[in-house]
């Protein structure tokens, strides 16, 4: 019996093993870049590198995880300014298309917040073979190709095969290699490249000399990440104390936040940063205008402060001042801004924003969820895909331009897989191959 597991928008293939048979030791190791492992399934091993896996709870042996078997296509679609939606010309598109014939696409990021000076975004994204490719705005040298020259259709940077995630912020890059060193480059101002200094690179340059990076997640001229060893690390602007140090000066290279062991995930939003923990909690701070934290108030914190006390999320992403989380339960939650109807809850304007997470619908099968600057996109566990809010460039993928304040389904395919951090106008996502 074959059965389908998702992790990071790929679908691999799980046999079901009778858990008596005496031999299952000899054919259910982790096999990892060649060498055997041992792990249950929660713990650091990168799946996507996992040729077998087995599948254990309680001492007893369920299921083999094999080689991934799904192809992933790549589909953008939106306002086309600077190149972004990567279709090779800056046409505006108002439903997904499909960004040339690749099938290998494993993850996307494009810039998540609406830019001072207009749509200002590049993109950045991984193939199932480790190569690195970016596209759109290339002011400050963020697509990493050694120029300033603004490209509307993927381009390789380098010819390296060992990236392991990357994310695009505003004007700035980042990625971690397989070996857990961390680069970055584009805009060095107010040090948020991490490297000590103020510096423009245009091509990637290595953060330090650890191998201990394990997520990173780029925002408005700062960043954030987490180290295998649990430990959270910010850096670069700190106006609203979004570096979490407990002042707004500003930091050129990285520093821990506090001496917790044990951070799982972190989101750079807007001027704000969405932490979760091991346990489960949710922690927030930096800027906080329109409640955007989820604190329940409109205050500033330059610390981390937990959004209520319970210790079920999964996921969280922020937007232009507002945030979507995702709870195990499979319910979906948002909070902060709703000028556009971007809270999901069927109502828009200044009055109707919330400074504590509300929950949009009823439904407990979503899947994913992410944000573009006003909009928000999920999937749910059939496939399907939805989206609300702002829509003035078509960025809800619904073949218009009107926006929406509830989740309204695209189209009615049933092969979305997977999503990509969105744009200020633009949405992005990954579907199953023919």
């Amino acid at each position: 019996m074959a059965l389908n597991y998702r992790r990071s928008g790929s679908s691999y293939e799980i046999n079901i093993y009778d858990s008596t048979n005496s031999s299952w030791e000899s054919y259910m190791p982790i096999r990892q870049d060649g060498s055997t492992k041992y792990a249950q399934l929660d713990s650091d091993t990168d799946h996507d590198n996992a040729s077998h896996m087995r599948v254990r709870k309680n001492g007893t042996t369920y299921a083999v995880l094999n080689t991934q078997t799904q192809t992933l296509e790549l589909w953008t679609w939106g306002e086309g300014y600077n190149g972004v939606t990567g279709h090779g010309d800056t046409v505006n598109r108002s439903s997904p298309v499909q960004v040339g014939n690749d099938t290998t696409w494993k993850m996307i990021s494009i810039t998540p917040m609406e830019s001072i000076g207009g749509n200002e975004c590049h993109a950045l994204a991984l193939k199932r073979d480790k190569t690195l490719w970016s596209w759109g705005l290339n002011q400050a040298g963020q697509l990493g190709q050694e120029d300033i020259i603004r490209r509307s259709s993927p381009v390789q940077i380098g010819s390296d095969t060992d990236w392991q995630t990357v994310s695009a912020g505003y004007y700035i890059s980042a990625a971690i290699r397989s070996d857990n060193t961390l680069w970055t480059w584009g805009n060095g101002v107010y040090g948020s490249l991490g490297h000590g200094n103020t510096t423009y690179f245009s091509s990637p340059v290595q953060v330090g000399s650890l191998e201990d990076w394990e997520i990173v997640s780029a925002g408005y001229s700062c960043m954030g990440a987490i180290k295998t060893d649990g430990t959270l690390w910010t850096w670069g602007s700190n106006w609203s104390g979004q570096l979490a140090q407990g002042d707004k000066v500003y930091r050129s290279s990285p520093v821990q936040v506090g001496s917790d062991t044990n951070w799982s995930y972190i989101f750079n939003g807007s001027s704000a940063m969405f932490a979760i923990k091991t346990n489960g909690e949710l922690w927030v701070w930096g800027n906080n205008s329109v409640g955007m934290l989820g604190t329940g108030d409109t205050n500033y914190y330059s610390s981390p402060v937990q959004v209520g006390s319970l210790t079920n999320w999964e996921k969280v992403i922020g937007g232009d001042n507002h945030a979507y989380a995702k709870k195990t339960d499979g319910t979906i939650w948002a909070w902060g801004n709703n000028y556009n109807g971007q809270l999901g809850q069927g109502t828009n304007g200044i009055a109707t924003s919330v400074s504590s997470p509300v929950q949009i619908g009823s439904d407990t099968n979503w899947l994913d969820i992410t944000t573009a600057s006003r909009s928000g996109f999920a999937i749910k566990t059939t496939g399907t895909f939805w989206s609300w809010g702002q829509n003035s460039y078509g960025q809800l993928g619904l073949g218009d331009r009107e926006s929406v304040s509830s989740p309204t389904q695209v189209g009615s395919d049933t092969d979305w897989a997977a999503l990509g951090v969105a744009s200020y106008t633009q949405g992005v996502a990954l579907r199953k191959s023919a």
